[in-house]
């Protein structure tokens, strides 16, 4: 599913539809090296621009191969038990939420930073920060893991 959000305050989030994200994920690891804030009912991603930022969310059977031109990929657990995922900015209302069906269960999220041009649609250009597209890959597991930085990209954007 390819998708362009709203990533107001610099993030979006992808979590399981019967739940919220509180913010307790934005440890300060989180913000210095992962760049995504883990909590028990979902993942909120950091964003290099509050802005529209483009996206995509796939479902796989098994972990995929670390993409060759991203420049950070970290994992995380996302566990799903209502079966449908919610995507959305902090600031959208219900029905700017984009909402992805799955088998309820645990799923491993990659989120993989791949640099890229404005999104095809109106965007802030006086917004500063470089243009990515946030790849997020799921894949069924059975045990859960910790957060785990794959491939770090550079220091943490300015803000």
């Amino acid at each position: 599913m390819h998708l362009v959000v709203h990533a107001d305050q610099r993030q979006f989030s992808v979590r399981d539809a019967a739940s919220r994200l509180t913010g307790s994920g934005w440890t300060p690891e989180a913000v210095e090296t992962h760049r995504i804030g883990a909590e028990p009912s979902g993942i909120a991603i950091a964003t290099a621009r509050s802005d529209v930022v483009e996206s995509s969310v796939t479902l796989l059977p098994s972990a995929p191969a670390l993409a060759p031109d991203a420049e950070h990929v970290v994992e995380a657990d996302l566990p799903v038990p209502s079966g449908k995922l919610v995507i959305s900015g902090p600031s959208d209302y219900p029905s700017q939420e984009r909402f992805f069906s799955v088998l309820p269960g645990l799923y491993r999220a990659r989120v993989s930073y791949v640099p890229a041009d404005p999104p095809p649609t109106t965007w802030n250009e006086h917004e500063f920060g470089e243009h990515y597209r946030y790849v997020v890959e799921l894949w069924p597991v059975a045990t859960p893991s910790d957060v785990e930085v794959l491939r770090q990209g550079a220091a943490v954007w300015d803000g």
